[in-house]
């Protein structure tokens, strides 16, 4: 392993960061132009040290959508309580709109995008977005302590929908396709969660916010020194469910946490044909002591520790938020709408949330 490089003066990192991003080909450019080493913008100190990795054998639970609707409903509430996070499987099934070749189809469309020639990915690149929809390396680029090892699409769906014209033309139609199949499983989903938890099929997708949608389109280039740097840093999502496709390379890892404080990262290998399912924050916060039976957010993260033989790992998370706050995901400002909106949540949810006081 190489030797830590120290720390840049805040005058040469800001010089540095403003160099990366105005070059407008992210970090696939980094690889491009042959780096043989993590740049010093990327490296995290000790980041994988924050908890121990569980011992193999230890995943995330398994909700099968071919089981009777009343054992899908109690599997899915109790994965919620006890993990937060949960594989669906069988929703190609269940669903019956779903291809079967998605979001297969969708993830190999984003990987073509980020693997086009420098030059027309740069066309896209930029912090704002104009039409919903935007294409850079790091959201909080010049606000994070260290920038991580991936490129993002980011394509708003919802309340307004984006300007298709503004979707890069190689993925267009399959992130289109990905965004209505992914809002079905969400839906379906929130039925679930909320007949398991004995407020009706129809409650909780009725209390929050299912016209409030983003899909973030995450790729990590090959990495020299992936034991230096991450994909994605521990986080929780700011909203009501996340649907997470993933390829076949992996990376995932969810934070658990026992009744003693004692966390573990577990590694959430993928499985053929299945999708996760995240349950957000603002359903977390409100409803704590009923779905995860506990105050604590569930974090999680993306390792890659990636060979040139496997090339660019791609994930896609669609996530159904609530509007104007998924911005905010920034200190107390979103502290404090995510609590704002997780009183108007529960106010809507009313009575049928037994033993939980708005104030």
């Amino acid at each position: 392993m190489a030797s830590p490089s120290p720390p840049a003066p805040q005058s040469d990192r800001a010089a540095l960061l403003k160099a990366f991003d105005e070059a407008r080909t992210g970090v696939r450019g980094l690889v491009e132009s042959g780096v043989s080493s993590v740049p010093a913008l990327f490296v995290h100190p000790d980041p994988y040290a924050s908890a121990p990795l569980a011992p193999p054998g230890v995943s995330i639970p398994v909700v099968d959508l071919s089981l009777p609707a009343p054992l899908a409903a109690a599997a899915a509430a109790e994965a919620a309580r006890s993990w937060g996070f949960f594989h669906l499987v069988n929703h190609h099934q269940a669903l019956g709109g779903v291809p079967e070749d998605y979001p297969a189809r969708a993830l190999a469309a984003v990987r073509a995008f980020n693997e086009l020639p420098a030059a027309e990915r740069a066309a896209h690149y930029g912090r704002a977005m104009p039409g919903g929809v935007s294409y850079s390396s790091n959201v909080d680029l010049y606000r994070a302590p260290a920038a991580s090892w991936r490129d993002t699409i980011q394509i708003a769906f919802g309340p307004d929908r984006p300007d298709p014209a503004r979707i890069p033309a190689v993925c267009r139609d399959e992130v289109l396709q990905w965004d209505a199949h992914a809002t079905a499983v969400g839906r379906a989903v929130l039925g679930l969660l909320s007949e398991g938890l004995g407020l009706g099929s129809s409650r909780l997708e009725a209390a929050s916010c299912l016209e409030g949608k983003v899909m973030v389109c995450h790729y990590y280039p090959v990495c020299p020194e992936p034991e230096r740097t991450m994909g994605l840093v521990p986080h929780s999502d700011p909203g009501v469910l996340t649907v997470l496709a993933q390829d076949a390379i992996g990376g995932l890892q969810v934070k658990q946490s026992d009744d003693d404080g004692t966390s573990r990262w577990v590694d959430v290998k993928p499985v053929p044909g299945a999708l996760v399912i995240n349950v957000g924050d603002l359903l977390q916060e409100p409803l704590g002591t009923l779905v995860l039976g506990g105050d604590h957010l569930i974090s999680y993260r993306v390792v890659r520790a990636v060979s040139e033989k496997l090339g660019g790992p791609v994930d896609i998370f669609h996530l159904d938020k609530y509007p104007d706050v998924y911005d905010c995901f920034e200190g107390n400002i979103y502290s404090h709408a995510s609590s704002f909106v997780s009183r108007r949540l529960l106010q809507k949810l009313g009575e049928g949330v037994n033993g939980v006081c708005v104030s």
